[in-house]
């Protein structure tokens, strides 16, 4: 077994990473910075690639170059989490820039289509789950959210469809839309950061990190990975962790 993390240098993401390194099962990281941390603990269990994500021509030649395929060559199983993400722009429209909309797209959206696609043409057979980190954000509209709030919503859609594709599990392969709940991670102090005029609810995500009511990132990446990793992963194809949990 093998795994890929988007996204793997910071928050939930290093979280995963760390988990599954952890439980002793080799990790390829895909993300701009790296993480010697991670490099200095595992060596011999963990690789890593820097690579900018919303980069659509750089992802393009990273996964026709080969070493995907290299990484995946002779492994029964391959876990794909497709981590990477970012909230901004964050605004009603006449604020968005939209070079930054068309970032938010590559990177929430399109990367992580594209790495299924392409981790599925080089498993050459091998068992594939694929982990998508959606969020509550893809089901329910927030104000100022309009980018965010769409590209997780399209990341349970595709899940969705590639669940209904024909003899999809019978190809080995089962996916998950997954929200994890409100983690405390950089990108909660992004958003806390946000002024009220942009994101009308930013005081709710004040209150939950003055509440202590922010998910630790060790403790929902273990609850992930069980989940990934174990016999019902993709009985539920849109799901929420705080409801699977129970």
């Amino acid at each position: 077994m093998k795994a890929i993390v988007t996204g793997h240098t910071k928050g939930l993401g290093a979280a995963l990473a760390n988990n599954l390194l952890a439980r002793g099962v080799p990790v390829l990281g895909l993300a701009r910075t790296r993480a010697p941390a991670l490099a200095a603990a595992y060596p011999e269990l963990f690789g890593e690639v820097e690579l900018d994500l919303a980069d659509g021509a750089a992802l393009a030649d990273w996964m026709g170059g080969g070493a995907l395929a290299d990484y995946i060559d002779g492994s029964g199983a391959v876990l794909l989490l497709n981590n990477a993400g970012m909230v901004s722009p964050v605004g009603p429209l006449d604020e968005q820039d939209p070079l930054a909309v068309m970032r938010a797209v590559a990177l929430n959206v399109a990367a992580p289509l594209a790495l299924s696609a392409a981790v599925v043409r080089a498993s050459r057979g091998a068992h594939l789950r694929i982990l998508h980190i959606s969020s509550g954000a893809g089901r329910n509209a927030y104000p100022g959210w309009s980018v965010y709030c769409a590209t997780k919503a399209a990341l349970d859609q595709h899940a969705r469809a590639v669940a209904l594709d024909s003899g999809a599990d019978a190809r080995g392969v089962r996916i998950c839309s997954l929200a994890p709940g409100v983690i405390d991670t950089g990108m909660q102090a992004e958003i806390r950061a946000t002024p009220e005029t942009n994101f009308p609810l930013r005081q709710r995500f004040v209150e939950l990190k003055e509440s202590g009511a922010l998910i630790d990132p060790d403790q929902c990446a273990e609850q992930l990975v069980d989940h990934l990793l174990g016999a019902g992963f993709g009985d539920e194809v849109v799901a929420d962790l705080r409801t699977l949990a129970h």
